[in-house]
C-alpha cells in the first residue's frame, strides 16, 4: 500500500469504568475525540465507547487516553464468554454497593429519628450519632468523595462534587462544635425552635445531614445499577437460543454428536423433528417444515425440501432433515443479529439523567456561594467561626437530600404500580423516551396476532354438514405434527367434540395427509393433493379457496369418498383486544405502523382488522435487518419511535427504536432488548405502559422542581447566616416528605384493564 492510499479506519469497542453520571460519558467523549483520527460515541447506560481511528493510532493509546482522564477501559469480553461469565461480574458489581447502601440505611436511621424528635435526645445523644455517622460517611459515601477527588483533578464539578462537599462539610463541622465547641456538652438537645437568627455554630452539628444524604443518594445509585445490569443480557438471551450440540454424520452414515462450536463448513449433520437447526446451511436430505418465526416473523412454518436453505436457531417441526453447513460463527445470520442488537443499543443517545443535568451549573453556583460567604463575613468583621458557620450552612442547605429521593421515589412507586399492572420499566432514562414518541410500530406476529395457527372458517360443498367436515378432517390432522394440520384438529375438537381415530395415516411431505376415518378415504391439505386422485375443487369452494388466500389465510382442502367436499381456513388470528389498543395508541397522539415479515396480502387484512388504514402504515415482507432499517428511516424522517415486538427478529429493531416495548410472552432476546416488557401478551398494555412512564417522568420532573426550589429558597438565609440547624433540618425533612408524597399519588394509576 502506498503512502498515500487512505486505509478504512479501523473500530474498536471499549468497556469503560469508573463512570458515576452522563457528564462522565460527556468528558471521556471529548477526550478521546481531540485525538487526531478519532471519532468516539460514549454510551454511559451500556459503558461502552464505540471508537473509530485512523492508521497510526493504537488501541493502547486509547485506553491511555481514557485513563488520563480518570477512568478504566479495556477491550470488552467477547459475547459468547460474557454470556457465561456476565451474572458472577455483575453480582461482583452489585455486591459493594449493596453493602454500603446497607450500612447507611442501618446507622443512618437512627441519626436521623434522634436529630428530628427531640423525646429521643438523652444526655449523650450527640456522641452516639458521631459513632453511628462516621462509617457512613467514611465507607458507605466512599464513592462519591473518590468520584468528587477525580472529577476535581480534572477540573469538573458533578452531583458527586456536592454530595461528598455537603456531607464532609456537615461532618467535619459536627466534628469541630462537639469537640472545641460546645455541642458535646451534656443534655445538649437540637430544640423543635423554627426561628430565625445569626449564630456562631459552635452549639449545632449536622450529623443527621450528612448520614441521611448518604443512604438516599446511595439508594438511587443501587437502583441505576441494578437496572444497568441487564445491558449485555439482550446479547446473551440471542446468543443462547442457538442449539448447543449436534449430530454429525460421517462418511458411511456414522453418527456423532459434537458441540455446535465444533462445526465447521461442509460438515452434514442431522436435524429430528423438534429439533433447533445448528447452524446455517442447505438442506441435502429429506423434506420437513420448519418454524422460521423467532427469526423473521413469519407466522406459517416454511416447507423445505433437498437444496432449501435453512437457518441456525430455527425449529424442524416436521420430518428428519440433513444439512450441510454454509456458515458457521460469528458468520450465521443469528451472530449478525446479535450484531444489529449491540450496534442498536451502543448506537442510542446516552439518556442523561436530569439531575446530572442540572447540577452542571447548580453545583458550581454553590461552591462559588459558600466561597462568597466565607469572604463577605470575614470581609465585614464576622470573625472565622461565624463566617465558616455561614459558608458550611451553604453546603448542608444546598446538598441534595431531597434530589436523592426524587427520581428513584418516584421510579420505584411508578414501577411498583406497573409491576401489578403487568408492566416493567427498566430505568429512569426510559421515561425521557416515552414523552417524545410520536410514532408506534406494531410487529404483527405475536403482538397484533395472538402468533398461533388458528382454524378461522370452514366453506362446505353443497349438501355437506360442516360438522362432519371438522371430525374427519379434524381426526386425519390429530396425528399430524405439523402447526397448521394442529390448528385444525384443535378448531375440530373445540366444535365437534371427540375426535374419531384414524386407520393407514400417511403424511404426503408439502402436500398434506391422507388415510381412513370412520371408513371413508380422507384427503387434507393442499388442492395439489386432490388432483394427484383426480379430485377437482368445484366452482364455490374453489372461489372461496382465492378468497381466503387472497385475504393472506392459508387455504385447506378437504375430501373423501372421491370427491372434495370443504376448504377450511386457517390463519393467524387478531386478538379481541387489538384494534380497541390501535385506537387508544391513536388517543395518546402516536401513529401506529403495522411492520411484517409475513407477505402483503396477511399485512393488509390484519391492518383493516385493527384500523390502520393508510397503505404507507403497512410495511410487509421485512427481514430483521430491514426492521432496523424501517425504524432508522423513520426516525430520519424526523419521527421518535416506539416499537411493540415479541420474536428475536424485533430484538435489534426494539434496541433501535427510541422507546421498546417487548411482549412479554415473546422471547428472552426481545424482552432484554426491550426498554419496557408488557407482561401481558395484550396491545392495550402497551397504552398503559406509555400513559404510566409518561406520569412517572412528570413526578420526576416536579420532584426534581421542589427539591431544588426548597434548596435556592434557603440558600440566601444560609449566606444571610441566619439559618439555624432546626430549619436546616426541618426544611430538608419537609422536602423529603413533599417528594415522597408527590410520588406516592401514582399508587392511584388505573390501567385498562
Amino acid at each position: 500500500m502506498s503512502a498515500h492510499t487512505v486505509a478504512p479506519p479501523a473500530q474498536v469497542e471499549l468497556a469503560i469504568g469508573g463512570m458515576t453520571c452522563a457528564s462522565c460519558a460527556a468528558r471521556v467523549e471529548k477526550k478521546l475525540n481531540r485525538m487526531d483520527g478519532v471519532e468516539a460515541t460514549v454510551n454511559y447506560a451500556t459503558e461502552k465507547a464505540k471508537v473509530s481511528f485512523a492508521d497510526g493510532v493504537e488501541v493502547a493509546d486509547l485506553i491511555a487516553t481514557v485513563e488520563a482522564t480518570g477512568y478504566s477501559a479495556q477491550e470488552p469480553t467477547p459475547p459468547a464468554v460474557a454470556g457465561e461469565q456476565a451474572p458472577e461480574a455483575a453480582a461482583d458489581e452489585l455486591r459493594p454497593l449493596r453493602q454500603r447502601l446497607i450500612t447507611a440505611v442501618l446507622l443512618a436511621a437512627p441519626v436521623i429519628a434522634m436529630a428530628m424528635i427531640p423525646a429521643l435526645q438523652f444526655e449523650y445523644w450527640q456522641w452516639l450519632s458521631l459513632t453511628l455517622t462516621a462509617p457512613v460517611v467514611v465507607y458507605a459515601a466512599w464513592p462519591f468523595h473518590k468520584a468528587a477527588f477525580t472529577n476535581a483533578r480534572h477540573g469538573a464539578a458533578t452531583m458527586d462534587t456536592l454530595i461528598s462537599l455537603g456531607t464532609s462539610a456537615a461532618f467535619l463541622w459536627s466534628l469541630w462544635a462537639l469537640f472545641f465547641g460546645t455541642a458535646g456538652e451534656p443534655g445538649m438537645t437540637h430544640p423543635f425552635e423554627l426561628t430565625i437568627g445569626r449564630g456562631d455554630g459552635a452549639g449545632n452539628i449536622y450529623l443527621e445531614a450528612a448520614a441521611g444524604v448518604t443512604a438516599f443518594i446511595l439508594a438511587g445509585r443501587y437502583f441505576e445499577a441494578r437496572s444497568k445490569r441487564k445491558a449485555g443480557a439482550a446479547l446473551r438471551a440471542l446468543l443462547e437460543l442457538g442449539a448447543k450440540d449436534v449430530t454429525v454424520l460421517h462418511d458411511g452414515g456414522h453418527e456423532m454428536t459434537i458441540p455446535v462450536a465444533e462445526l465447521k463448513v461442509g460438515d452434514r449433520f442431522l436435524v429430528r423433528p423438534g429439533e433447533k437447526i445448528a447452524t446455517d446451511g442447505t438442506v441435502v436430505d429429506g423434506s420437513s417444515a420448519v418454524d422460521a418465526s423467532m427469526l423473521t416473523g413469519e407466522s406459517v412454518p416454511v416447507e423445505v425440501a433437498v437444496g432449501d436453505a435453512v437457518t441456525g436457531a430455527t425449529l424442524n417441526v416436521g420430518g428428519r432433515l440433513v444439512v450441510e453447513t454454509t456458515r458457521v460463527g460469528s458468520d450465521t445470520q443469528l451472530s449478525r443479529m446479535a450484531r444489529l442488537v449491540e450496534d442498536a443499543q451502543n448506537g442510542k443517545a446516552a439518556a442523561q439523567r436530569l439531575a446530572d443535568r442540572i447540577s452542571g451549573v447548580f453545583v458550581p453556583v454553590v461552591i462559588a456561594l459558600a466561597v462568597a460567604t466565607l469572604g463577605f463575613w470575614l470581609g465585614n468583621g464576622a470573625g472565622w467561626t461565624a463566617a465558616f458557620t455561614a459558608a458550611v450552612a451553604v453546603l448542608i442547605i444546598a446538598c441534595p437530600c431531597a434530589l436523592g429521593l426524587a427520581t428513584p421515589t418516584a421510579l420505584m412507586v411508578g414501577t411498583g404500580r406497573g409491576a401489578q399492572l403487568g408492566i416493567l420499566i427498566k430505568g429512569p432514562e426510559v421515561l425521557e423516551s416515552t414523552r417524545a414518541v410520536d410514532t408506534i410500530v406494531l410487529d404483527k406476529t405475536g403482538t397484533v396476532t395472538t402468533g398461533r395457527m388458528t382454524l378461522l372458517g370452514a366453506h362446505t360443498a353443497e349438501g355437506v354438514e360442516r360438522a362432519e367436515v371438522l371430525r374427519l378432517a379434524g381426526a386425519l390432522e390429530h396425528a399430524s405434527e405439523h402447526p397448521i394440520a394442529q390448528a385444525v384438529a384443535a378448531g375440530a375438537a373445540a366444535e365437534v367434540g371427540t375426535l374419531p381415530t384414524p386407520e393407514d395415516f400417511v403424511n404426503v411431505a408439502g402436500l398434506g395427509v391422507q388415510g381412513v376415518v370412520d371408513r371413508h378415504a380422507v384427503l387434507v391439505g393442499r388442492e395439489q393433493l386432490l388432483k394427484e386422485w383426480e379430485i377437482h375443487l368445484p366452482e364455490a369452494l374453489a372461489k372461496a379457496k382465492a378468497e381466503a388466500e387472497a385475504a393472506g389465510r392459508t387455504a385447506i382442502a378437504v375430501a373423501w369418498d372421491g370427491e372434495a367436499r370443504a376448504v377450511l381456513e386457517v390463519a393467524d388470528a387478531v386478538k379481541e383486544t387489538s384494534a380497541e389498543a390501535v385506537r387508544r395508541l391513536r388517543g395518546l397522539g402516536l401513529r401506529p405502523v403495522l411492520l411484517t415479515g409475513d407477505n402483503e396480502a396477511v399485512a393488509r387484512s390484519v391492518a383493516a382488522e385493527v384500523g390502520i388504514t393508510d397503505p404507507a402504515d403497512v410495511i410487509a415482507e421485512v427481514l430483521p435487518q430491514d426492521k432496523v432499517d424501517v425504524v432508522k428511516r423513520l426516525q430520519g424522517e424526523g419521527r421518535s419511535v416506539a416499537m411493540v415486538g415479541d420474536g428475536v427478529n424485533d430484538a435489534a429493531a426494539l434496541a433501535q427504536a427510541d422507546l421498546g416495548l417487548a411482549m412479554g410472552t415473546g422471547t428472552d432476546a426481545a424482552i432484554e432488548a426491550g426498554d419496557l416488557t408488557l407482561v401481558r401478551g395484550d396491545l392495550r398494555a402497551a397504552v398503559d405502559a406509555i400513559r404510566l412512564s409518561r406520569r412517572t417522568l412528570g413526578t420526576i420532573k416536579s420532584n426534581l422542581f421542589w427539591a431544588f426550589a426548597y434548596n435556592v429558597a434557603a440558600l440566601p438565609l444560609a449566606a444571610a447566616g441566619l439559618l439555624n440547624p432546626m430549619i436546616a433540618g426541618a426544611a430538608m425533612a419537609f422536602s423529603s416528605v413533599f417528594v415522597v408524597g408527590n410520588s406516592l399519588r401514582l399508587r392511584r394509576f388505573r390501567g385498562s384493564f
